[in-house]
């Protein structure tokens, strides 16, 4: 058990007790494996493999302060826990929330190993090689801990309330949470969690994919702040790879459901791409398990089928609303709960379409409509357009998807910013069906451009250093001090 007294001091406990926990794991296993010993009880009485708990405990003489920033803020006295995962990797993240807490407070800070034990599972990697891998891994959990599903959840984030007086969170998610979701994102993207960045892209289109790595081999070749591409498969490209076109096409992304681009920069602060497909179970999947990584800004960027007659194929929509027939997050956030649009996201989307297509006042309005977006879970729909004609008038939607509500959705949902902007790539309600033919033209002449924008606007929000984005609109009356 130790006190501390500086931000720096914390997270150095932080990562000296999960080192020293999963290397009791790791050696553990590897008695095992080696010798077929299993660990002695005492060591998992002791807590010798668990997660490090961080303690703030908050005891002021009068009311906390009325502080108005998004995070790092205390509303009410008590004392606040959560287990931390990776701190290592977190460090700059951690840094950001303990500084305020700790600077504008009179909190006290605890590091100490917690009860909950980090599944063997999540060290896999650290003893693949060494042959766990040829283990049956209900035999390993007869010994070791392993992942309970019990253990992980959403509840802090859907809003569960706590008793007077009990322990609060210190923060979204904890570390069980936390490795579960790194574990699936490594699984799904073909890529390491390592290389992910902050700002995020999602596309439903491999095309789009194309065009990203493109640009972003251009921005290697040239010198830009850019230091490599991470592609899905295993596949890193910088400045000195030859010929890294033909080595990103060859790389084995088809091998994984959610293939991810990571364009690299300091500070995690480049751009990563994922080609989640089609649909939006999908998306809530992925951004279930990036809001871990705790990003700065996600942005939607795909096709959508225009509703209205003056728009034409390869306009954009920038959408400020959205009518939720997804259902997919029914359950944790009602369709009744509004979904806000978070202003700094969509100024600079609207900038970053003028910067890029050159078009300015009315001719960007020609190009550019902001207004409701329709996300259904039918690829069908106008099938059954009867049915849904009424609603979508009530709506007065612009355009129909099948993921963006889900994105901004899940974003708020998860305290993550978020924002849309798609293409026109089809007008099913007045002729315009998407055919061959027709929509491999609209490809060719729009994905550049559209990605382009995509970038541009994450490029504008990296420059701000991402402060402005963490809207107090996306927290609630009772929330974490953590963002």
């Amino acid at each position: 058990m130790s006190k501390l007294d500086t931000p720096e001091k914390v997270v150095d406990a932080l990562e000296a007790l999960y080192s020293n926990a999963v290397n009791a794991l790791t050696s553990s296993l590897e008695t095992y494996l080696n010798e077929g010993k299993a660990p002695p009880i005492e060591l998992r009485t002791a807590r010798t493999f668990c997660y490090p708990a961080l303690i703030v405990r908050y005891d002021p003489e009068g009311p906390p302060p009325p502080i108005s920033r998004a995070f790092g803020k205390m509303s009410e006295p008590g004392t606040y826990m959560s287990t931390i995962t990776r701190p290592d990797y977190y460090r700059p993240y951690l840094l950001e929330q303990l500084r305020p807490l700790m600077r504008d407070y009179p909190v006290e800070v605890e590091v100490k190993p917690s009860g909950s034990e980090i599944p063997y599972a999540y060290v896999w990697d650290q003893a693949d090689a060494k042959g766990l891998d040829e283990v049956n891994p209900a035999e390993l959990a007869r010994w070791f801990p392993s992942p309970t599903l019990s253990a992980i959840g959403d509840e802090v984030a859907d809003g569960e309330l706590h008793e007077p007086g009990s322990t609060r969170p210190l923060a979204l998610f904890d570390g069980p949470r936390t490795d579960y979701s790194l574990k699936r994102l490594a699984h799904y993207t073909g890529t390491p969690v390592e290389h992910m960045q902050r700002y995020v892209l999602f596309t439903n289109y491999h095309r789009y994919v194309d065009a990203f790595c493109d640009w972003g081999v251009q921005q290697l070749e040239k010198g830009s702040r850019y230091t490599g591409l991470s592609v899905a498969g295993g596949l890193v490209v910088d400045a000195k790879t030859p010929d890294a076109k033909s080595a990103i096409d060859a790389a084995p992304w088809r091998r994984f459901q959610m293939p991810a681009y990571h364009l690299m920069a300091e500070d995690r602060t480049g751009i990563t791409l994922v080609n989640i497909g089609v649909g939006p179970s999908n998306a809530k999947t992925i951004t279930d398990h990036l809001a871990v990584l705790r990003p700065e800004c996600w942005l939607m960027v795909g096709h959508c089928g225009g509703l209205r007659h003056s728009q034409q194929i390869g306009d954009y929509v920038l959408a400020h609303a959205y009518l939720r027939d997804d259902h997919v997050l029914d359950g944790v956030l009602p369709p009744d709960i509004p979904i806000p649009p978070i202003a700094e996201v969509q100024i600079a989307l609207q900038q970053a379409a003028a910067d890029v297509t050159g078009e300015q006042g009315d001719a960007l309005k020609k190009r550019l409509r902001t207004g409701t977006v329709v996300t259904t879970d039918d690829r069908n729909w106008e099938l059954r357009f009867t049915e849904t004609a009424r609603r979508f008038n009530q709506s007065r939607a612009i355009g129909i998807d099948m993921e963006s509500a889900t994105i901004a959705a899940n974003g708020y949902r998860l305290r993550v910013p978020y924002g849309v902007l798609l293409c026109v790539s089809d007008k099913p309600l007045h002729g315009e069906i998407k055919l061959p033919g027709a929509a491999n033209r609209f490809y060719e002449r729009a994905i550049g451009e559209h990605i382009r924008i995509g970038i541009e606007t994450l490029e504008r929000l990296a420059r701000d250093g991402g402060a402005a984005l963490h809207s107090r609109k996306l927290r609630a009356f009772d929330e974490p001090p953590f963002r």
